[in-house]
């Protein structure tokens, strides 16, 4: 299975040396995903479960989408799954909010308003 860390941009140490330690891309990530899970806002997360405050969810979520890091998950690890025959496409579903009508389509028959013409003004 493909590591996700060499898709995760480098990030720079700071020149000072005080303050405390960059968390761990992996705990971070974990957080990440508990919060997408979870629905909880980022703030609301404890930071007793280890997986840092709501700011530096931001900041790292901001510095890797950024970097397009979801992008490459979404062509790599199911190029990997695929692979290893581990990819169940059964239980799959495309959302057609999501794709763009190229030219346009038929109405629907009883599309629009329930009468004829105009509808009545409220005021």
């Amino acid at each position: 299975m493909v590591a996700i860390e060499p898709l995760l941009p480098v990030r720079q140490r700071r020149l000072r040396r005080h303050g405390r330690m960059a968390l761990e891309d992996r705990k971070v990530l974990c957080g990440i995903l508990s919060v997408r899970y979870t629905g909880i806002r980022c703030e609301w997360l404890p930071v007793e479960l280890g997986f840092g405050s709501g700011m530096t969810f931001w900041r790292r979520l901001r510095d890797w989408n950024n970097a397009e890091v979801r992008q490459r998950l979404h062509e790599v690890l199911p190029a990997e799954l695929r692979a290893a025959d581990r990819l169940d496409m059964s239980r799959a579903v495309i959302d057609g909010s999501h794709i763009r009508a190229l030219k346009g389509g038929a109405e629907p028959v009883g599309a629009g308003s329930a009468g004829v013409g105009p509808a009545p003004s409220t005021t």
